[in-house]
């Protein structure tokens, strides 16, 4: 698995989200399973938040990571609404607990809201300086957001991205590449399947031997800097997760999906899920 450096450590670029794990009580041994799998072929980094299934999705990453903590890079978000200097330190006790283990690698705002930035920022280096937290980082900020923010300190954003909500190509995504902030993906191969059926995409899929979600992920590898956190429950899915990281895509596939999904002329407005 390639690998780029986020947060001082060298990780996965095809990571594990758990976005919509944890809400199905009959469900939590095969997302525990699809978890475990994952990490043994190597997409060690594992993002979950304390939004995601009201916190049941990081208690099924707690049940997967048993044994396991050494071997991952374990990501979780705080609610904008727990940001506060004392808010973010009783939210993230709770995520610790729920995963079962004594710090987070990596720990993000989901998004702004109504707390200064600066009273958040103090609050992750006191988790930080506590050794609650590795690192701190942010999530569906723009441009803007960022440039007011304005620390080194911050050691990612997360945002949607993929080849229908590509909209981060005009400015936020070569923003961060030239300020070498790494960006993760969320939501890499779309919502529902629709783009998964897209004639081009399954064209492409069908001269390469793979499938239209592989595709999909290469496509979002092509960039510099840029982590996917697709989902996966099934041992079929994950494992073609695992191996879209060494797809690489021809010029032709890429001028194909171009004419497809036209890359943005203009600033768009930030996209969110």
């Amino acid at each position: 698995m390639r690998t780029l450096e986020l947060a001082g450590v060298n990780v996965p670029v095809i990571g594990q989200g758990t976005w919509r794990m944890g809400e199905d009580p009959d469900g939590f041994t095969q997302e525990v399973a699809a978890l475990r799998q994952g990490i043994e072929l190597g997409m060690t980094l594992i993002d979950s938040a304390e939004m995601y299934g009201d916190g049941g999705a990081e208690e099924v990453v707690g049940a997967a990571i048993k044994g396991l903590r050494d071997k991952v890079f374990l990501v979780s978000k705080v609610y904008p609404h727990n940001a506060s200097r004392t808010g973010i330190a009783q939210a993230c006790e709770r995520s610790l607990q729920r995963m079962n283990t004594d710090y987070i690698d990596l720990y993000l705002l989901h998004w702004r809201g109504q707390f200064p930035l600066e009273e958040t920022v103090d609050a992750f280096e006191r988790l930080r300086e506590a050794g609650k937290i590795g690192r701190w980082g942010v999530s569906n900020f723009d441009v803007d957001d960022l440039e007011e923010l304005n620390t080194p300190a911050c050691a990612t954003n997360q945002v949607l991205y993929s080849l229908e909500a590509r909209g981060i190509e005009f400015d936020l995504l070569p923003w961060s590449q030239q300020q070498h902030l790494p960006i993760m993906a969320y939501c890499p191969i779309g919502q529902g399947g629709s783009l998964l059926a897209h004639p081009a995409l399954k064209g492409i899929a069908a001269r390469h031997a793979v499938t239209p979600a592989q595709v999909a992920l290469a496509w979002i590898l092509r960039q510099q800097g840029v982590i996917a956190i697709p989902k996966a429950v099934t041992p079929e899915h994950v494992q073609l997760n695992a191996h879209a990281a060494q797809l690489r895509l021809e010029a032709g596939d890429l001028e194909a999906l171009d004419h497809a999904f036209q890359a943005p002329q203009r600033k768009q407005r930030l996209a969110m899920v």
